[in-house]
């Protein structure tokens, strides 16, 4: 049987402080491959611009109720040096965020999907990075591919369960929308 590789190209830009949002991109990644080539990238290594790719996928911790800010991720890296938190930082965690990227980019994508994880409690006391993400992006005149998608982590910032076979599916949702005529 003769498959054609997928012709729709997607790339996911995450930030992540302890893991659990870098392992929520793979996991779309790994959802999302079966209709779009798939790049993923930390937000360091993001493009200003997306000239050849059909949805850009980008995803964030929340941080005080949204995105990061440089305040927040120094208070992260103290986190991983409290020993009785035993988090561990990201390599990519110090430097830019989603939120300095955003406001850096050279031209908006034309469609984009946000996701971010945020504690396990309602969005109303927590916030939301993808929402967050939404937002900006919106206001740039990018468009909104799928409704955004949160992923919970427990108080030590640790996926709770199922998050990943959640992120997953999330994935597969964007990739039957990739393969939909009327997109093509």
């Amino acid at each position: 049987m003769n498959q054609t590789p997928p012709v729709a190209r997607a790339t996911i830009i995450y930030e992540s402080m302890f893991g659990s949002t870098h392992a929520v991109a793979d996991a779309i990644a790994d959802g999302l491959r079966s209709a779009a080539t798939v790049t993923v990238l930390p937000v360091k290594d993001a493009p200003e611009s997306f000239p050849d790719v059909d949805l850009v996928v980008i995803g964030a911790p929340t941080h005080a109720h949204g995105l990061s800010r440089p305040a927040t991720r120094t208070e992260a890296g103290a986190w991983a040096d409290d020993p009785g938190r035993q988090l561990t930082l990201e390599p990519d965690a110090e430097g830019i965020g989603v939120r300095e990227w955003l406001d850096s980019l050279a031209e908006a994508p034309a469609r984009f999907a946000a996701f971010g994880t945020r504690a396990d409690m309602t969005e109303l006391f927590t916030g939301s990075a993808a929402h967050s993400i939404e937002k900006r992006l919106q206001k740039l005149g990018s468009r909104r591919f799928v409704e955004r998608q949160s992923f919970l982590v427990d108080k030590d910032s640790v996926l709770e369960p199922g998050q990943l076979e959640l992120a997953r599916d999330w994935g597969r949702t964007l990739a039957t929308e990739l393969q939909a005529p009327a997109l093509r």
